[in-house]
């Protein structure tokens, strides 16, 4: 099949050449081939200011990145049997890292399939599609997924901020199958029930996976608190390795009580509680009151979504960091976590040193964890690489 011509400006291939998979709309030559001529979703044959195919990409005159590419074999029929072999290839790396069926199964640009995520929940998939490109491609997706794993249910979210700078609808949808209630799953096993029609992005944030087994090794007959507990993935886990007791804090009460349901599951609930409130009034409240806990997590949601938001995120940062550390016994273990691509890993390591120096606190870091293995990390595209958890022992000062 021959797709219409992308053409790209002089010297404006390198970046894909060494290996990136985004074209950004100034990057574009068009003269040659106007943006303005396809119509969001088309598949383009991106070729270099010479004319020479660099492959085959979809294509959004609506967004920044104008497209992004599929393929480097300019030869490829995107269809059926090319969403099968991606899908194949994203499922036999996940079956030789996990041993039972709850994981990320497409991450986007890193499974070659950019613009997608897939969560399998045993037989249940949640299916997110981020673009235009991979919109019009959702139904072939489906398709190939039912064909692949017989699913009992697949569900789009649909609901990704991404998916209004593609200028695509919100929407949650069941499209394969039938769902009604909870679903089950384990991680480092622990059991969890997860709301995949309602809960945040699609229900579960796998991608802690390792930084939360790593913590409840850590937290074994200490005193846990879980800020931004969501539906206590950390605090459960902790519960479950030993830890002495859990305060779980969060600003969703249904989020609440699916974390009292998993607690009650995995028969800690008389070790667990759990608190809906504000963190940051959390803090306060419990700095004022001169709680202290032998173990802290900290894992807020995205606080940086955009660069322009950096300054007002690193302060909300520093405001978390510097309240969960007032809260820190000395020789306990800070887990400082963000899931900002724009807060770089230094920032935060830096924000770390200079809350401690200001609290007058001897800080030393005893581990960093990233985003697990079912996230692999693109080499050329470093906003796939975004996860970041410090490990940290406070004391007094030296």
């Amino acid at each position: 099949m021959t797709y219409p011509a992308l053409r790209l400006r002089k010297n404006e291939e390198k970046r894909l050449r060494a290996g990136h998979l985004w074209i950004f709309s100034n990057e574009v030559d068009v003269e040659q081939t106007p943006l303005r001529g396809f119509a969001p979703g088309d598949l383009v044959r991106v070729e270099d200011s010479r004319g020479q195919e660099m492959g085959v990409a979809y294509v959004n005159p609506e967004s920044l990145i104008a497209a992004r590419l599929l393929t480097r074999n300019p030869k490829t029929a995107i269809g059926p049997a090319f969403i099968a072999g991606r899908l194949q290839r994203a499922l036999a790396l996940r079956e030789r890292l996990y041993r039972r069926p709850d994981y990320r199964l497409v991450y986007g640009e890193s499974d070659g399939l950019p613009g997608l995520v897939v969560d399998r929940y045993g037989d249940v998939l949640a299916v997110q599609t981020n673009t235009a490109g991979m919109d019009r491609l959702q139904p072939v997706i489906v398709e190939q997924l039912e064909a692949l794993l017989q699913p009992r249910a697949v569900v789009l979210r649909n609901e990704s901020g991404l998916r209004q700078l593609e200028g695509l609808e919100v929407a949650t949808a069941v499209v394969a199958g039938d769902l009604a209630g909870p679903v089950e799953i384990e991680e480092n096993g622990v059991k969890f029930r997860i709301d995949v029609l309602a809960g945040q992005k699609t229900g579960w944030f796998f991608d802690h996976r390792d930084n939360r087994a790593r913590t409840a090794a850590l937290a074994q007959g200490r005193k846990v608190l879980d800020l931004f507990s969501y539906s206590g993935a950390w605090g459960i886990q902790a519960a479950a390795g030993g830890a002495a007791s859990v305060h779980c804090v969060d600003g969703s009460e249904s989020a609440l009580a699916l974390g009292r349901e998993n607690a009650r599951l995995n028969g800690v609930e008389d070790r667990v509680g759990f608190q809906h409130a504000d963190v940051f009034e959390f803090l306060k409240q419990a700095r004022e009151e001169r709680r202290h806990y032998e173990v802290i997590v900290l894992d807020p949601p995205a606080l940086i979504k955009r660069k322009k938001d950096a300054k007002a995120g690193l302060e909300a940062y520093r405001r978390l960091n510097q309240g969960a550390l007032q809260l820190l016994a000395h020789g306990g273990v800070l887990v400082s976590a963000s899931c900002s691509y724009h807060l770089a890993p230094e920032a935060l390591h830096d924000l770390l040193r200079a809350t401690a120096r200001q609290l007058d606190r001897h800080l030393v870091l005893i581990g960093r964890g990233g985003q697990g293995p079912d996230h692999p990390i693109h080499p050329a595209i470093p906003e796939s690489d975004y996860l970041k958890a410090l490990f940290c022992v406070s004391g007094p000062s030296l």
